[in-house]
């Protein structure tokens, strides 16, 4: 038989907003893959998980490390993770691979595949999209993603400030991830194209940590690295325009 990996997006972080199908693929895998920093802290994806499969059932694996100046450290952390994956995938055959948001979004998993590929022939791969952090902050915001025709533009701020800020200056509502390091830019790029009065951030949604907050109150103190916002399209308060 082939061996099975399946990517599965299990939300932002509450647990609730893991899909009906998420649920099911967690638990009939032989065992579901959480990745970790070198810290050995418990993630965001992990702690998920555990509200649907046992503890036993989970193995951590170290995806990232907490540097950014040794690129050969982080390949060979990456190297021995995709090892570990691969070993398990020949050893058990149905391996779930549990992400935040959803696994074909800036997700470690669509790397992880590529390696499973090379090293696994024959492996089927497969993902289960997940809710992703703009999806949540905007329902717990109120913010509206997209209305009629209008385009949706997403951006990581680890991209350089300059990139959001071309975004900004065009149409449609610009979504920013991963911009607590760079949260002064940010708000300095939303002043300076004039979209800061409507624009909210959040982070940890749906954890107790959690907090909404409108985008004209950063001062360029930094935020979690996972935050997000949102700077809703420019509207001229019409309706019923072409869907």
């Amino acid at each position: 038989m082939s061996s099975r990996l399946i990517g599965v997006g299990v939300g932002p972080g509450d647990p609730e907003l893991v899909t009906v199908k998420g649920v099911n693929a967690l638990r009939a895998a032989d065992v579901v893959v959480v990745p970790v920093m070198d810290t050995g802290d418990r993630g965001r994806a992990e702690a998920t998980v555990l509200h649907y499969v046992p503890e036993e059932k989970v193995v951590r694996v170290v995806f990232a490390l907490n540097e950014r100046s040794d690129r050969g450290r982080r390949e060979a952390a990456w190297d021995a993770a995709g090892g570990r994956v691969a070993q398990l995938l020949r050893e058990l055959g149905n391996v779930a691979f549990a992400t935040i948001g959803d696994p074909n979004v800036y997700s470690t998993f669509t790397y992880l595949a590529q390696t499973i590929a090379e090293s696994v022939p024959g492996t089927v791969i497969e993902t289960v999209p997940g809710i992703t952090a703009m999806q949540d902050l905007a329902a717990r915001s109120g913010a509206v993603l997209t209305e009629g025709t209008e385009p949706l533009t997403l951006v990581p701020v680890t991209a350089g400030a300059a990139v959001l800020k071309d975004a900004l200056a065009g149409p449609g509502t610009v979504v920013a991830y991963k911009f607590g390091r760079q949260a002064g830019e940010v708000a300095e790029a939303l002043r300076e194209t004039g979209r800061i009065d409507d624009a909210v951030w959040g982070s940890a949604l749906g954890l107790e940590s959690e907090s909404i907050r409108p985008a004209a109150e950063l001062d360029g103190t930094p935020l979690p690295y996972l935050s997000t916002l949102i700077a809703p399209a420019r509207r001229d308060g019409g309706r019923g325009g072409k869907l």
